[in-house]
């Protein structure tokens, strides 16, 4: 029990040739006392406590020790205190979230160690952390670490045994080397390259509420993190348009996937709505014939719209509740039954019909499909991008990052509304981004549009003499 009811009494000497000084003191109503070789050491021991009931510290009754010295002593280790917070977290975070903390506490982890003496291949210790120590699993209808439910093995339980002895304590993380060192790991790839600036932050963010869980748990009195002046090294988030197919290339490469067979034909309207709706892959993959609103079919010029409502990103089968390889939610970074409209161009509209009449749509209501019927696999669509680049693409240009990865059809079609002169706030709309995140990495296109804008209105100027 804690108390301020304490008091320090002087040092007196004892009968030993050891340890012959000795301090003695009384938290509420029990002794305590500890041996010292010296006056010097009992006298400094002596100042110590002084300082902390001066400062308005409680002592424990048990013990006889500051508050602060026994949070130090009972400290857990950051390792025991990530898989505590991943534990915590589980229930209520979405799978692709899940992931992406349990990425966030591995390189964390693996940085805050006392010593690197003994420390197992990198790659075999990060992939105990990943997929052992912080995914969590169901056993006999409670939730615990799956490292604690399946056996693990040999290499990963051997990594998980060093980790546990080496991690350091969370008492210890109040040393700003500490903190700056994991902040660096955070900001780097696995190759040592700086990573983005948003993978940083959110990242960061992790840590932070981890460490705030920390305080939480009343392991720390304090966040250290808060403390900490540490920016990371700037970097590009700015989409590089050399790269991003013009509209031409975008409809050959698209049409190109139409011509490898039957696979190929399948998923030429999933690449039409990556590039003429701007749609996520994840958004794609979820979308249903209810989406679509289409006017009278003897109209081939008429535009249409997308209602979407559902998107389903890739991730690994031990990250969701239901051991699926993919999870099945809301739009991206919205209310869960929010929706999006895209108005859609007829070159489009004539693609989805085609592709509706042709393949009608899975038990479900959605228009693409896997092979064996499931979500669409990136794998499988990449393959098909990777054979259409080939064919389209001259030697030079494949040596390149042009049109690099299905993506950048995404990127091509938020480029052309920009381009054409829709508003921002507008493209961002449709696009399903903040307006923050679209100046961000469609900055200089942008700027190119407010330049345009700049002369329209001094031609306008100069026209009333102005």
């Amino acid at each position: 029990m804690l108390t301020y009811d304490v008091r320090i009494w002087g040092i007196r000497n004892r009968d030993s040739k050891s340890a012959p000084f000795q301090l003695r003191w009384r938290v509420g109503d029990r002794k305590h006392q500890e041996p010292f070789r010296t006056n010097a050491l009992a006298d400094a021991r002596r100042s110590q406590l002084m300082s902390a009931l001066r400062e308005g510290e409680q002592f424990d009754t048990e013990t006889g020790l500051p508050a602060s010295e026994l949070r130090e002593r009972n400290s857990p280790t950051w390792y025991d205190h990530a898989c505590a917070y991943v534990l915590m977290k589980w229930p209520r975070a979405a799978a692709k979230h899940r992931a992406g903390i349990a990425e966030a506490l591995t390189t964390v982890t693996v940085t805050l160690v006392a010593s690197e003496k003994g420390m197992p291949p990198k790659g075999t210790l990060r992939r105990a952390l990943l997929t052992w120590a912080f995914q969590i699993c169901r056993a006999e209808g409670v939730l615990v670490a799956r490292k604690d439910a399946e056996a693990v093995p040999q290499a990963e339980a051997a990594a998980l045994a060093w980790i546990a002895k080496s991690s350091l304590k969370l008492a210890d993380l109040s040393h700003s080397d500490r903190l700056r060192a994991a902040l660096t790991a955070l900001s780097l790839k696995l190759d040592g390259t700086a990573a983005a600036d948003n993978t940083f932050r959110r990242k960061r963010t992790t840590f932070n509420n981890a460490l705030r869980y920390a305080v939480e748990r009343e392991l720390l009195s304090v966040n250290p993190l808060s403390r900490i002046d540490w920016e990371p090294p700037d970097t590009e988030d700015e989409v590089d348009f050399r790269y991003v197919p013009d509209p031409l290339l975008a409809a050959r490469l698209i049409d190109a996937v139409g011509q490898q067979g039957q696979r190929g034909e399948h998923i030429e309207a999933f690449f039409g709505c990556m590039y003429y709706a701007a749609m996520r892959p994840s958004e794609v993959a979820a979308l249903s014939g209810k989406a679509c609103v289409f006017s009278d079919e003897a109209d081939e010029d008429a535009w249409g719209e997308l209602v979407l409502f559902e998107s389903r990103p890739e991730v690994g089968a031990g990250w969701t509740d239901d051991g699926l390889p993919y999870e099945q939610r809301g739009l991206k970074r919205r209310a869960r039954k929010a929706t999006r409209s895209v108005p859609i161009p007829p070159v489009l509209v004539r693609m989805l019909r085609e592709h509706r009449r042709k393949y009608g749509t899975t038990p479900d209501g959605r228009l693409f499909r896997a092979v064996g019927g499931g979500r669409v696999r990136s794998t499988e669509y990449t393959e098909l991008w990777q054979r259409a680049r080939e064919k389209v693409l001259s030697a030079e240009e494949r040596e390149t990052p042009l049109a690099e990865v299905p993506y950048s059809l995404r990127q091509a079609g938020v480029s052309l509304w920009i381009k054409a002169g829709v508003d921002p706030v507008e493209v961002a709309r449709r696009a399903g981004h903040s307006v923050a995140v679209l100046f961000r990495f469609y900055a200089k296109i942008l700027r190119g549009v407010q330049h345009h804008a700049n002369e329209l209105i001094g031609r306008a100027l100069a026209d009333q003499g102005g």
